[in-house]
């Protein structure tokens, strides 16, 4: 299975603490899942950054660390023309953060699965299909 996972998914891994950050057991084993190949992981070419930025903000002592284990990942990056194309009609159409489509968009343009747990923008989003809330994922065994 195809997966894209948003900034919320990825550093609810990172950051790994069920007392701050609900699902974080879902999302590693999500991460689990990645690493032994039962999801194959493709990135908008901002993923990273935004995780950054986050991981700044909540965890400056170990930002560095956990983003250069991130970039060992060497996760497949989408950022053809189609992809950017979708993602700003999707601001439009959803009125919301282009960041935030470029995950979708990735998701639709590569027949993947945006994996969220951004509720406020799966709500938006559901109707088009290719998202799923971190919560509601059902994870292959």
């Amino acid at each position: 299975m195809r997966l894209v996972l948003d900034a919320s998914v990825v550093v609810k891994w990172l950051m790994n603490d069920p007392q701050r950050e609900r699902d974080t057991q879902r999302a590693t084993a999500v991460m689990e899942g990645v690493g032994s190949g039962a999801y194959e992981l493709v990135q908008p070419p901002h993923w990273l950054a935004e995780v950054a930025a986050v991981l700044c903000r909540l965890s400056p002592q170990t930002a560095a660390d956990d983003l250069a284990s991130l970039h060992l990942m060497e996760c497949p990056i989408e950022d053809g023309e189609a992809v950017y194309r979708r993602a700003c009609r999707l601001t439009a159409e959803l009125q919301h953060h282009l960041f935030d489509t470029l995950y979708h968009a990735v998701a639709l343009e590569r027949d993947a699965l945006l994996l969220t747990a951004d509720a406020a923008y799966a709500r938006k989003a559901a109707a088009l299909g290719h998202l799923c809330l971190l919560e509601d994922f059902e994870l292959t065994p």
